[in-house]
């Protein structure tokens, strides 16, 4: 009783806003509000914790959020847009996921599909898009003149810049075709995270039921210009999202490449499942990460079954604070929310 009295001064004598406890609760990352709403009136009209999910990442693929979910976004190298997605399920911890999915818009909804009509859980590339054609989702052309544009406008620019490294000719300086070298010689990386801060935006989406029954997703078209075949953290289970109705949910965004390698999501719910404050947890996976790769892009959004939600960011130049939605019965309607970046 006495930790439970003392949690909330703890919490804000560390600098940490400790949010009030309300069921339902929708978090998604970034100022999407209409993925917000549409979450929110999902749940407001009976339908359940991966309903919300489906349908609010869903709506950010036709809304096309900031150019970095869903079609005509991110072209990689060859000026294809591809997509990867996944949505899991906190009761049953089955998982649907796709990855380098092509030619089909509704990248959760095919993920979806994957937990409905398999015993798989992570589907790739072309056949995916036969599976998804299986389930009805139309074939389509996920390029718009947009995205031909940003590709045509990346060939002028000598490729620049790219995922390449230690090949020849200098990935630093013309487009490929690349190889390896007879010698390789190594060489320091600059950092993309600069230029990912605008154009590398997943949506994450963590629902949590009345009951506190917990589903959470991801959707994306990645990274701009990749290497084609490249998969990311948002299809990955622990790493782009994670839902344990034991616990609570979370999910991740930013630069996929490195936080895949931490599994920030299965560690804040492992955080959360300890007791600690959704905020927290969301922090303690941030700093993780900074150990080894202090100047990544990256934010995470957590919920506990309470209600109790939080976020945190790492803090590089251009990206001081992190903006993200939450809808609860505590608030009139879908709210963004502002953390400083640690």
């Amino acid at each position: 009783l006495m930790v439970a009295l003392l949690l909330p001064l703890a919490l804000q004598l560390a600098g940490v806003a400790a949010s009030p406890a309300a069921l339902p609760v929708v978090v998604n990352t970034w100022a999407f509000r209409k993925a917000a709403e549409t979450a929110w009136r999902v749940l407001q009209l009976g339908g359940s914790e991966l309903d919300a999910v489906e349908r609010g990442c869903g709506q950010c693929e036709i809304d096309q959020c900031d150019g970095s979910v869903g079609y005509g976004g991110s072209p990689d190298e060859s000026g294809e847009t591809t997509l990867d997605a996944m949505i899991m399920d906190g009761n049953t911890m089955e998982v649907g996921a796709v990855a380098d999915l092509r030619h089909v818009k509704n990248a959760i909804g095919v993920a979806r599909k994957v937990i409905e009509h398999t015993k798989h859980t992570l589907l790739v590339g072309e056949s995916a898009s036969l599976f998804a054609v299986r389930m009805g989702f139309p074939y389509e052309d996920l390029t718009t003149q947009k995205s031909l544009l940003m590709y045509s406008k990346w060939l002028n620019q000598n490729c620049q810049p790219n995922y390449w490294k230690n090949v020849v000719p200098d990935s630093s300086e013309s487009c490929g075709p690349y190889k390896r070298p007879e010698k390789i010689i190594y060489k320091e990386e600059l950092t993309i995270s600069q230029r990912s801060i605008h154009n590398h935006d997943t949506i994450g989406m963590v629902v949590i039921g009345e009951n506190g029954t917990v589903a959470s997703g991801t959707s994306t078209n990645g990274a701009v210009h990749k290497i084609p075949g490249r998969v990311g953290d948002s299809p990955i289970t622990g790493a782009g999202s994670y839902a344990d109705s034991t616990a609570g949910g979370a999910a991740a965004t930013g630069d996929g490449d490195i936080m895949m390698r931490f599994l920030p999501s299965y560690q804040a719910v492992e955080y959360m499942r300890m007791g600690t404050d959704p905020a927290v947890a969301c922090q303690k996976v941030i700093s993780r990460i900074q150990k080894y790769a202090p100047n990544f892009f990256g934010a995470v959004i957590c919920a506990n079954t309470t209600g109790s939600y939080g976020a945190a960011c790492n803090k590089i130049p251009g990206f001081t604070q992190f903006h993200f939605m939450v809808s609860s019965p505590s608030l009139s309607q879908p709210t963004e929310k502002v953390v400083d970046c640690i």
